[in-house]
C-alpha cells in the first residue's frame, strides 16, 4: 500500500542546511537540551536545524512563515514525535540494512551531482568533518522509522470480506473497479503566490465547465508567472488514476469538474466528459504446477542436499514416478501428501526463482535442479490455463482503497497513542504549548 506518509525521506534539497549545521557544531560542541524524549535528548541546534529546514521550505512553496515562536513549538513537536518513533525503533532492535541505506544515500548523492558514495563522502566531509555521517545517519533513520510506522499501522488496519463485499456493491466500489471514464485534466502551477495561483484556478475551473478546449485554456490563463496545462486523459480505467483522484471522479456527473485539489506540483482541476463500463476480463495464465524440495538442515548440509536432488533429478529422468518421489523425499509437507501438486499457480504468487522457471518450462518436462532460499527444487508443469480472475482482481483493488482510507486515520491514532505512552519534558516552557495556553 502506498501512501504519502512514507515517501517523505531526506531530500537533498536540505543538504545545505546540513552541511551548514554540521560546520556550527563542529565548531561550536556547547549545546543546551532543550527537551527529553524517552531516553533521547533534543538539543537546540536540533530546533535551530529544523526551524532553519521549515523556513527553507515554506519560502520554496512561497507559504506564509509563521510566527518564530510558533515555528518553534510546530517543528520541536515533529523532532519530539520523530524521536518517540526512533525509541520504538530501539525497543524493537530494528536495523536498517546496507543495500536499502546504500541505494537510499546514493540517490541523495545523485540529486547533489555525485554519482558514488566515495565521492559524495569526501564532497560532505571536506565542507565539514564528519557530515557524510550525519546525513547517514539521518537516511537510515528515515528508513527505520518507515518500516516501523509500516509494521505498526498495517497491523492495526482490518478489512473483512464482508468490507470488501458492501464496497463492491456500492456506486463508488462499482465504479472504482468496473468502470473507465474519459477525462479533462487540467494543472496550475508557478512562481506566483498561493493566493494568485488559487484565484487564476478558479477562474480555470469556471471556463472548464463551458468547454472542453484545454488549448485555448492554457493561452488564456498561462503568464509569465503562472503556467497552466491541459490535457485529455482520454478513456482509462478508474483504476489507472491515483486514488485520491479517482475517488473525486467517481462523485461525478458528465459534464461537472472536481473542486480544485491542491498538490504539491500546483493546483489541479478535473472534468469528467464520459463513463463507461469496463466489459474487459482479467484473464491470468496459471500453471498446474508440481514440485520436490530438499531442505537443508542441522542434519543435511548444502552438499548432501544437492546430492539427495540431483540423485532424485535422476531417478525421474530414468522414468521413475514423480507423485511416488514427492510423497517419499520432499520436505515440503503441504504438496508432499499430494504427489507434489501445488495446484494452479498464478505468476508472482511463488519466490522469484521459483516463478521464472515455472512460466518458461514446457508442459510435462521436468525441470533441472536450481535452488531458491527455501532449499533445492524440482519442477513439473503438468498443464497451463486462461483463468478469469476478475472477482479477485476487484477484490483486491477493493482492499486496497478501503486500506487508503483507513490507514491516514490509523496512522494519526498510532501517532498519538505513540506520544501518550512516551517520557516527554520539555525543558523551555516558551516552547511548550500546553503551558502557553491562555
Amino acid at each position: 500500500m502506498k501512501t504519502q506518509k512514507f515517501k517523505k525521506l531526506f531530500k537533498a534539497s536540505t543538504l545545505a542546511l546540513l552541511i551548514s549545521t554540521a560546520v556550527s557544531v563542529y565548531a561550536a560542541p556547547q549545546d543546551q537540551i532543550i527537551a527529553i524524549v524517552g531516553s533521547t535528548a533534543i538539543l537546540k541546534s536540533d530546533l535551530d536545524q529544523g526551524v532553519a529546514e521549515a523556513t527553507h521550505r515554506l519560502q520554496a512553496q512561497k507559504k506564509e512563515i509563521p510566527p518564530q515562536n510558533i515555528l518553534q513549538q510546530q517543528v520541536l513537536s515533529q523532532l519530539i514525535t520523530h524521536d518517540a518513533q526512533l525509541e520504538q525503533v530501539k525497543k524493537y532492535g530494528l536495523k536498517a540494512d546496507e543495500k536499502s541505506l546504500n541505494e537510499a544515500v546514493l540517490k541523495v548523492a545523485q540529486q547533489s551531482g555525485a554519482n558514488s558514495l566515495e565521492a559524495f563522502q569526501k564532497k560532505l566531509d571536506a565542507v565539514a568533518p564528519g557530515t557524510y555521517e550525519l546525513l547517514r545517519n539521518r537516511v537510515a533513520e528515515d528508513l527505520l522509522i518507515q518500516r516501523l510506522s509500516q509494521q505498526q499501522v498495517m497491523s492495526r488496519i482490518k478489512i473483512t470480506d464482508l468490507d470488501v463485499e458492501n464496497f463492491l456493491k456500492s456506486p463508488e466500489g462499482q465504479a472504482a473497479v468496473g468502470s473507465q471514464v474519459h477525462v479533462l485534466h487540467m494543472r496550475i502551477s508557478g512562481e506566483a503566490p498561493a493566493s494568485e495561483l488559487e484565484s487564476i484556478a478558479k477562474a480555470v475551473r469556471t471556463d472548464l465547465k463551458d468547454s472542453n478546449d484545454v488549448k485555448s485554456l492554457e493561452k488564456k490563463f498561462t503568464t509569465a508567472q503562472i503556467k497552466v496545462d491541459g490535457a485529455d486523459m482520454g478513456f482509462r480505467p478508474l483504476s489507472d488514476i491515483p486514488t485520491d483522484l479517482a475517488a473525486r471522479v467517481t462523485t461525478l456527473e458528465p459534464g461537472q469538474t472536481t473542486d480544485l485539489i491542491p498538490a504539491k506540483d500546483g493546483v489541479h482541476v478535473l472534468k469528467l466528459l464520459e463513463k463507461k463500463s469496463n466489459e474487459q476480463k482479467a484473464l491470468v495464465s496459471q500453471f498446474n504446477t508440481r514440485h520436490i524440495l530438499i531442505k537443508t538442515s542441522e542434519v543435511v548440509s548444502p552438499e548432501n542436499a544437492k546430492q539427495t536432488i540431483d540423485s532424485i533429478y535422476n531417478r525421474l529422468k530414468a522414468g521413475d514416478d514423480f507423485a511416488t518421489l514427492a510423497s517419499t523425499y520432499s520436505n515440503d509437507p503441504g504438496s508432499a501428501r499430494d504427489g507434489g501438486s501445488l495446484g494452479w499457480v498464478s505468476p508472482g504468487m511463488m519466490v522469484p526463482e521459483f516463478d521464472k522457471l515455472m512460466q518458461s518450462s514446457p508442459v510435462n518436462e521436468i525441470s533441472k535442479p536450481f535452488q531458491t532460499q527455501f532449499g533445492w527444487h524440482i519442477l513439473q508443469v503438468t498443464g497451463t490455463r486462461q483463468q478469469d480472475m476478475t472477482s479477485e482482481y476487484q477484490k483486491r483493488m477493493a482492499r486496497q482503497i478501503l486500506g487508503e482510507r483507513q490507514f491516514e486515520s490509523e496512522y494519526d491514532g498510532w501517532l498519538r497513542e505513540l506520544r501518550a505512552n512516551t517520557y516527554i519534558e520539555i525543558k523551555d516552557p516558551s516552547l511548550d504549548p500546553k503551558k502557553n495556553e491562555s
